[in-house]
């Protein structure tokens, strides 16, 4: 008996795998009936020509299985989105993949590109889904701290940070937390380096549309040399606000991208077939104004955001993109950013997440992460909320 109770256990990484931070906050500010300003839900309204697809192949009975890599009119509007916004030419038909949101098109792209005891190298502060899901497949995470206040680049620290063992880079811009947009000459840089070690680069572009202030979204494989090599992500969870619908899609070269679909089809099948529908219809039918009427549109709920912060002295680190804030809560009690969010839940109402989530330890602890993709009415009320500090 003691044998066979030894091998009921947990494998070696779940004891150092614990629920998502955001999660966590997520329910307590349900559970307190507060404002969710927690969790990047995205709850705006959802494109009219969007729901009416998806609602009609519901209809029509296109609910079974897709294609592997999706169905042909979404692999082909995207095709057609990656030419007129990004300046990519893909193949629909051996270049693309639709993917169960673009979480899941990095862990196929990762289980299909590294083995374990491989090094990836993050900019931090990181998602943490980024840092996780190479932890799940026991592929080693090297952080490298983009330098304060403005988040730069520090290109000694990235040239310091890569080993033989490293095989790849992971850049997301615009970033999640800090709101971090990687300007050309960066990346420039960063492909300098990744050609020269024969490195894989893996962005994470989910937020390529919510730029402010001027800042432009650059696709990585846009630049000589890095078609081949960088594995592009994205999808329309945020730009048409659908994070529930679980719509994503992958751009790689046509020889990393069967093992990338062999293994997305192995854990999710595939996304789901009447949302790649509407999906199709919102890049098909939605003009350009669209998108960019998103960066306007964010800008101000940014801007509404920031000042309620730095009017009660959390100072915030104003982002270039996505749709995220960092602010400095050192003012606030607690001994750690957990406490500090979990304070300013039950004395506002407003939850957040600690900064803790995006960095290594013992980095982030006087920072926490708001989002502001939320209608204009609930945005206001947080924000009346925050002011009552």
């Amino acid at each position: 008996m003691r044998a066979v109770a030894e091998k009921l256990r947990l494998s070696q990484i779940s004891p150092g795998l614990v629920q998502s931070e955001i999660r966590a906050m997520t329910v307590e500010c349900d559970r307190v009936g507060g404002v969710n300003l927690a969790q990047g839900v995205c709850d705006t309204e959802v494109p009219a020509p969007v729901i009416a697809r998806a609602v009609e192949a519901i209809g029509q009975g296109l609910n079974i299985y897709t294609r592997l890599d999706g169905i042909a009119p979404l692999r082909q509007a995207i095709a057609g989105k990656l030419a007129r916004h990004n300046g990519v030419t893909a193949d629909p038909d051996a270049e693309i993949l639709v993917t169960s949101g673009a979480t899941a098109g990095f862990q196929a792209a990762c289980m299909a590109l590294f083995d374990p005891g491989d090094e990836v190298i993050l900019f931090e502060p990181f998602y943490g889904y980024h840092l996780n899901t190479l932890g799940s497949l026991r592929v080693n995470a090297t952080s490298v701290p983009l330098a304060e206040p403005n988040w730069a680049l520090d290109l000694e620290a990235l040239r310091a940070a890569i080993t033989l063992r490293t095989r790849g880079i992971v850049l997301n811009s615009p970033s999640n937390p800090c709101g971090k947009v990687f300007s050309r000459a960066e990346l420039e840089a960063v492909a300098a380096l990744a050609i020269e070690h024969d490195l894989f680069v893996i962005t994470d572009e989910i937020y390529e549309y919510f730029v402010f202030d001027g800042a432009q979204h650059i696709s990585l494989a846009t630049l000589p040399g890095m078609a081949e090599r960088t594995i592009s992500i994205s999808g329309l969870s945020k730009t048409f606000s659908i994070t529930g619908w679980r719509i994503g899609y992958l751009v790689a070269d046509r020889r990393w991208l069967g093992a990338i679909g062999y293994f997305h089809d192995l854990v999710y099948v595939c996304a789901p077939s009447p949302f790649q529908y509407g999906a199709a219809a919102g890049l098909m039918q939605l003009p350009d104004s669209f998108y960019s009427g998103l960066a306007t549109d964010y800008q101000a709920k940014r801007d509404m955001l920031c000042a309620a912060l730095a009017d009660v002295g959390l100072t915030p680190s104003i982002p270039q993109g996505a749709y995220y804030v960092l602010a400095d809560v050192t003012n606030l009690p607690g001994a750690t950013a957990r406490e500090k969010a979990r304070i300013l839940l039950r004395n506002t109402g407003v939850a957040a997440v600690a900064g803790t989530a995006f960095f290594a330890a013992g980095r982030g602890e006087n920072l926490i992460r708001f989002c502001f993709a939320k209608r204009d009415e609930d945005l206001d009320r947080a924000c009346e909320m925050l002011r009552t500090l």
